[in-house]
């Protein structure tokens, strides 16, 4: 979905909108899912990276300008932990119980149009 919003500063507010969000690369270089006995499952995720295409659009009261964007989000680390409640009375589910996400490095570059 577009990211649409606008933020409030001491000089006025800017409004922005962030659309045709794609998803072009993924990278999971080191995945591994274990069973944790009795609990559920672990998934280990080391050393992602993730990279985004966007147009871009910004409006303040003095100017305004729109392009194309690209993020690449790199040494993406993730340990999630989901319970399994063994319950033989309906189908088998799955929940959350614990997730720490870290990133190392985030690269924005904006390309402008106007």
């Amino acid at each position: 979905p577009d990211l649409t919003g606008h933020e409030k500063f001491a000089l006025g507010s800017v409004k922005y909108n962030i659309s045709r969000i794609h998803v072009t690369a993924v990278e999971l270089p080191s995945a591994s899912i274990s069973l944790l006995p009795g609990s559920g499952i672990k998934l280990v995720i080391g050393n992602a990276s993730l990279t985004i295409n966007m147009n871009w659009n910004i409006r303040t009261w003095m100017f305004k300008d729109s392009g194309r964007g690209t993020v690449h989000i790199s040494k993406v680390f993730v340990t999630a932990i989901f319970s399994t409640p063994l319950d033989s009375t309906g189908p088998t589910s799955i929940s959350l119980t614990s997730c720490r996400t870290t990133s190392g490095d985030i690269d924005i570059k904006l390309n402008g149009k106007n």
